[in-house]
């Protein structure tokens, strides 16, 4: 009997981001065409002038509802417009290419980084060099490279985080081809030959695959990010590569060197350097594919304050873009597609606003809709709602979870501070998401998510302590169903990752004494 990997890396993934196919296609295109009349039904209702309650309360309501609305629809836009490209070989060449591997590294342990180099210099289809770029200068790594047979470069001057890493690779190396790996994520052996093949065109700048968590079946908050980017990386991404508007996510890509020669490298002022670096790439002619083949498996966030770090990143680094975005020479398609991708981050907003409103309705009476009751704005609100919900889960071909819903819920707070910080223009700095969870609880990472769950639990109980009239009934329900997800999404900081981190980490040390 073959042995089974102890590394979840070096396992064979369990999920695949290429289309269900034609009758997933349809499916969707017939659930669309049903969202804009149910879409239609509620806004008519909502937007009639006799619904307006406490005005202010109600232009929130309705920003919100629009806003939410906006971004449905461009997800809808996008997903259905999917394109699901094959691998393919770099055929026709007399020898096969060369192919620089840039592995950047800065203070994660080697035995998450060993069996990336391992893997990378197994890759066919091409002369490889395999390059670990340690921004830590550490003797551990100089010893893994000369163990695994990888050219090892160090800086004396560590500026631009990952992207100035990675462009003093650039400059120090000279092959047609360049692959960014993240260093936990493990390549497969056919990498290369499922994506250079895509190159062949004079005008393609860089070829994305998935990024994939291998993790997600062994650690809770890996599982519920793996289910976000899951979808992302599924229907979202082939969508985006059917408008001819992928972007570069950071790792697994592969790049040709003439396209980030006439970008002038990554970008090192941008927390979100791959997202820049494909605006800047887009706007100069060049050209991007996405190939929905898991050809790397790496690791998820394995305990909330890295998952916090992560997204806030993210979201800062997304934000920040906007500006780079409208001022970029795109086609309008091009241009809407990143604004889609940008704005996401602003739906932690909306979140708080729907929150509030039960809080001021219990505490001060006012209310954003006319007295009504709720059966009304259930019959109207419930169809456009959970049509909506059920087309994500259907994009995500059952690999969006509640968990993940209730995760992104919680997470609102972070899109609220970091858009703040875009506007304050308050500096910010690179950090790298840490491949070892903590295995302790972690309340203080989702301080503000247990905050608006007392506001919540608080408010409703003064509510119901003070009257039981059907309104006060309502909101305190509504609250309670606020808390219900929001306590979903929080639960995994205040359990903590228990022993599956540390486990983990046993694991992959154990695979590498084996394989040594």
């Amino acid at each position: 009997m073959k042995a089974v990997p102890t590394d979840p890396r070096l396992r064979e993934p369990t999920w695949t981001a290429a289309s269900p196919g034609r009758a997933h296609r349809l499916r969707v295109r017939l659930l669309t065409a049903l969202a804009i009349p149910l879409a239609l039904f509620y806004f008519a209702w909502l937007l009639t002038p006799g619904r307006i309650g406490h005005p202010a309360l109600y232009a929130l309501l309705v920003a919100a509802e629009l806003f939410n609305l906006g971004q449905a629809a461009g997800f809808w836009w996008t997903c259905a417009r999917e394109r699901s490209r094959r691998p393919c070989a770099l055929r026709g060449a007399s020898e096969r290419p060369e192919v620089d591997v840039f592995v950047p590294v800065y203070d994660e342990p080697a035995d998450v980084v060993e069996p990336t180099i391992a893997a990378a210099r197994e890759l066919r289809g091409a002369r490889v060099s395999v390059w670990l770029l340690d921004d830590g200068g550490r003797e551990e790594m100089r010893a893994l490279a000369a163990r695994r047979g990888a050219r090892y470069v160090a800086r004396s001057e560590r500026s631009g985080a990952k992207a100035g890493n990675i462009n003093n690779a650039l400059r120090r190396s000279h092959a047609p081809y360049v692959v960014v790996l993240d260093c936990d994520h493990v390549p497969a052996p056919d990498m290369l030959e499922a994506t250079l093949g895509h190159l062949a065109p004079d005008d393609m700048a860089f070829v994305q695959t998935p990024q994939y968590y291998a993790n997600a079946g062994v650690n809770a908050l890996a599982g519920a990010a793996w289910s976000q980017q899951a979808l992302f990386f599924g229907a979202i991404a082939r969508g985006k590569d059917g408008h001819d508007a992928m972007f570069c996510c950071g790792t697994n890509v592969v790049f040709r060197r003439a396209a980030l020669e006439d970008a002038g490298g990554f970008p090192e002022g941008s927390l979100t350097e791959d997202f820049e670096l494909s605006v800047k790439l887009h706007e100069r002619g060049w050209r991007s594919a996405y190939v929905p083949l898991v050809v790397a498996r790496g690791l998820g966030p394995e305990d909330m304050a890295s998952y916090v770090g992560q997204q806030h990143r993210w979201a800062r680094g997304c934000l920040g873009s906007i500006g780079a975005v409208l001022r970029a020479d795109l086609p309008l398609r091009l241009r809407l597609q990143y604004l889609l991708s940008c704005s996401y981050f602003l739906t932690g907003w909306t979140i708080l606003v729907y929150m509030s409103f039960p809080v001021i309705r219990i505490l001060t009476g006012a209310q954003p809709l006319a007295a009504s009751g709720a059966d009304q704005f259930l019959m109207h609100f419930a169809p456009y709602f959970a049509l909506a919900l059920y087309m994500v889960a259907l994009m995500g071909s059952g690999a969006y979870t509640f968990r993940a819903f209730a995760l992104q819920a919680a997470s609102f707070w972070i899109h609220v501070h970091a858009s703040l910080a875009v506007l304050l223009r308050r500096p910010g700095s690179f950090k790298v998401t840490p491949k070892r969870g903590a295995s302790g609880r972690q309340p203080r990472a989702v301080l503000p998510g247990l905050a608006a769950v007392a506001v919540l639990v608080a408010a409703a109980m003064y509510g119901l302590l003070r009257a039981q009239d059907p309104g006060t009934l309502n909101n305190a329900t509504f609250a309670l169903v606020h808390v219900t997800v929001l306590a979903a999404g929080i639960a995994p900081a205040l359990r903590g990752a228990g022993p599956t981190a540390a486990v983990a980490a046993d694991e992959r040390t154990e695979a590498l004494r084996r394989a040594s």
